[in-house]
Parts: structure tokens; C-alpha cells; sequence
């Protein structure tokens, strides 16, 4: 039975993993716009955005060069309200990093 279980929560967290990284992958905002309201955009999506940025220019000069998916984290338990003792996977936190140039 140890087993049987062990692989159920492995296979869930595995499971968890993929949707988060497909999820990810498809974070950044389509057509143009600032680098701000990308970031605002992306945070009101419930991620936590990481900026790293080259240069010194203007902000109105300022470019997206990438967005990249960071760790999305999860926890897998029973212990969800309402799950009647079903397996669940939770995300906690995910991270995008949004690399700027100007």
C-alpha cells in the first residue's frame, strides 16, 4: 500500500509540474506594450515578477528582450478543504523573470 501511494503522489506532483511549466511557457502578454504594464499584467495574473535590466537609458526607451519561466512551486495533499480526502495539487507561488534592455 506504501507504494501504491508513493507513486499516486509522485505521479500528481509530476502532473503538477507540467501544467505549471505549460502555463508558464505562455506568460507573456501579446502585442505591444510597456515594460510596466507587462510587469502589472503579469502580477495580476498572481506571478511573482522578477526585472533584470541592462542600461541606463529613459524609461520610454526602454525594451522587453525575454520573458522566462522561474520555479512554479506546489504542494499535494489531502488536507484541502472540500477535497473529501482526494489527492490535490495546489500552486503556491510561480515566478517569471522578464529580462529589459534600454
Amino acid at each position: 500500500m506504501t507504494n501504491s501511494v508513493l507513486s499516486t503522489l509522485a505521479a500528481g506532483t509530476l502532473a503538477g509540474a507540467a501544467l505549471g511549466l505549460a502555463a508558464t511557457a505562455n506568460v507573456a502578454p501579446s502585442g505591444i506594450s510597456s515594460a510596466e504594464s507587462t510587469v502589472n499584467q503579469l502580477k495580476s495574473q498572481g506571478y511573482q515578477v522578477v526585472v533584470n535590466r541592462v542600461g541606463t537609458g529613459p524609461v520610454d526607451q526602454i525594451t522587453i528582450r525575454t520573458v522566462r519561466p522561474g520555479q512554479t512551486y506546489s504542494r499535494t495533499d489531502s488536507g484541502v478543504p472540500g477535497s473529501h480526502n482526494d489527492v490535490i495539487t495546489t500552486v503556491t507561488n510561480k515566478t517569471v523573470y522578464i529580462d529589459l534592455a534600454c
